[in-house]
């Protein structure tokens, strides 16, 4: 008896990653082989880089805070301390939105923690 291949369900897995690497450069969107490596890099990065985004905005968020502390005349780390004490809970966040768009605001809630 000859063997039996599933044509359908190998066809529908090539297109299925060679749809995904749709907008690749060069051979890396047509070529199946090529086109699976590029895709599975893809994924792999998407995944790693999902959970890097968010450290890189808590970073960020910190980065304005400190900013905006400093103008007034404390450190971040005397900033969040003071906000921890004062019983203030706004997220990082929040606090960064403020320091950067409302400036006026910040300033007040940094004269409520001193």
């Amino acid at each position: 008896m000859p063997r039996s291949v599933n044509s359908v369900a190998k066809r529908a897995r090539r297109k299925k990653v060679l749809k995904q690497a749709k907008g690749f450069f060069g051979r890396r969107k047509n070529v199946w082989t090529v086109a699976k490596n590029a895709v599975d890099k893809a994924m792999l990065y998407s995944y790693r880089d999902r959970r890097t985004k968010k450290r890189n905005f808590r970073s960020l968020w910190i980065t304005r805070i400190n900013a905006g502390a400093r103008q007034h005349g404390m450190s971040y780390s005397q900033f969040m301390g003071s906000m921890k004490n004062s019983g203030i809970e706004l997220n990082r966040k929040v606090l960064a939105d403020l320091a950067m768009n409302h400036p006026e605001a910040f300033a007040a809630i940094v004269n409520k923690v001193k």
